[in-house]
């Protein structure tokens, strides 16, 4: 496909390696040629780079298969998931995670993507419920203003959140931006 298409949360490769698209911008600067300048994330290291394509270059957009599974736990630097279809277990390098391990609790359902067999990227949910451990004591009464306070996570996650938000209350967590969307059920 062309450079032109490029769109975040597309797969392709370059270079020998998959990269994940975060933002990809056309530019065309006074009289200099176009060109798109992306922002993306190496699959296999983790690592965010910067890259500028021509807008006439050509690069190989990649298919994942994507598979629903339930993530099981963290221990020392890897993350177990088990496929709910048929109870296989696999593992993934914390480097693959990356911060999106701060909305993963146990028992969660998200989808990890595989290219040629092997795990190589995970989706979140739009949304998690997380529980707050952590804030300055709820306001009763306080209605919904555009005062917030911080609020800590029970995966260590600071997000900002109304006044009248308490220790111990479920929350909804928008896992795209980070921030509080209302209470949890």
């Amino acid at each position: 496909m062309n450079a032109n298409d490029l769109r975040p949360g597309m797969i392709i490769q370059h270079n020998g390696d998959l990269f994940s698209i975060y933002k990809a911008e056309h530019r065309t600067p006074g009289n200099l040629r176009a060109f798109v300048q992306a922002k993306m994330r190496n699959l296999r290291t983790g690592a965010m780079s910067d890259y500028r394509f021509r807008s006439t270059d050509s690069v190989d957009k990649i298919n994942l298969d994507e598979v629903e599974m339930q993530y099981l736990y963290a221990d020392g630097d890897f993350f177990y998931f088990m496929n709910t279809a048929n109870y296989e277990q696999i593992q993934l390098h914390k480097d693959v995670v990356g911060d999106r391990a701060n909305y993963m609790m146990p028992d969660v359902l998200l989808k990890v993507e595989f290219f040629e067999g092997k795990p190589v990227d995970i989706q979140l949910p739009a949304v998690v419920d997380l529980k707050v451990v952590e804030t300055e004591p709820g306001i009763k009464g306080a209605s919904a203003t555009n005062v917030t306070k911080p609020a800590k996570l029970d995966t260590g996650l600071v997000v900002q959140v109304p006044p009248f938000i308490s220790e111990g209350e479920i929350i909804r967590v928008d896992t795209a931006e980070g921030t509080y969307l209302e209470r949890g059920k």
